[in-house]
């Protein structure tokens, strides 16, 4: 696969939050604030990339039947080492994450690009995948804690811009609103590009069979 396609499937075409909805616990647990959301989407980029390399590099040696169970411990390796240097070097960060660390061993996006994807790739591929899935759940996560950090508590990494709030957007009603109006949009969004570049593949089909058409005439015209 080409590095283009590579990052477009992560970030836009098959988005980890808002097409494939995946990781939904997370996205809406975490993005309360943009830091959290930052922080988890730089914790899940490192494992993603680190366990979609190493499952890609051992894809010959895991033998099928138990590849699901060595798929989960290669994926705990790394969230422990994300976990401890969180603990050590980003206490406040690693304190507001909480239990959402260690959940991450169970997140379905690691495992299902593990299965889909690493396993069946090479190196190189897996490592891209992983990167730019990584690049489009912290993205999704992001814009999901930018409103409603902005929106629930007039607040961006803890300064304060303004004294107006909505407190629903700070709540986990207010994460499904969220949520559900981006999901929403990102489709609407999706499905405009789609419509567009089928129109547009239709016009130049349309143009071609006329030219190919005028082209007949014309070599008929001559012949006569």
């Amino acid at each position: 696969m080409k590095v283009k396609d590579i990052a477009l499937d992560g970030v836009v075409r098959q988005n980890p939050v808002f097409k494939l909805v995946l990781g939904t616990c997370p996205a809406l647990a975490v993005s309360t604030s943009l830091a959290n959301a930052i922080g988890m989407g730089a914790a899940v980029i490192f494992v993603l990339m680190c366990s979609n390399i190493l499952i890609s590099l051992l894809r010959n040696v895991i033998p099928s039947k138990v590849r699901i169970p060595a798929f989960i411990m290669i994926i705990a390796t790394f969230v422990t080492v994300v976990i401890l240097v969180f603990e050590k070097f980003l206490p406040d960060l690693y304190d507001s994450l909480g239990m959402f660390l260690p959940l991450i061993v169970v997140n379905c996006l690691i495992l299902a690009r593990a299965e889909a994807f690493a396993s069946v790739n090479k190196v190189g591929a897996a490592a891209l995948d992983g990167l730019f899935m990584g690049i489009g759940f912290t993205l999704a996560l992001s814009v999901m804690a930018f409103i409603r950090e902005l929106l629930g508590t007039g607040c961006l990494f803890g300064v304060q811009l303004w004294d107006f709030s909505i407190g629903i957007f700070a709540s986990s009603a207010g994460g499904f609103l969220v949520y559900g109006l981006l999901i929403a949009a990102f489709v609407a969004g999706s499905n405009a590009v789609t419509n567009k570049n089928k129109q547009k593949q239709a016009a130049a089909e349309k143009a071609a069979r006329l030219q190919t058409a005028q082209a007949v005439a014309a070599s008929e015209t001559e012949v006569k």
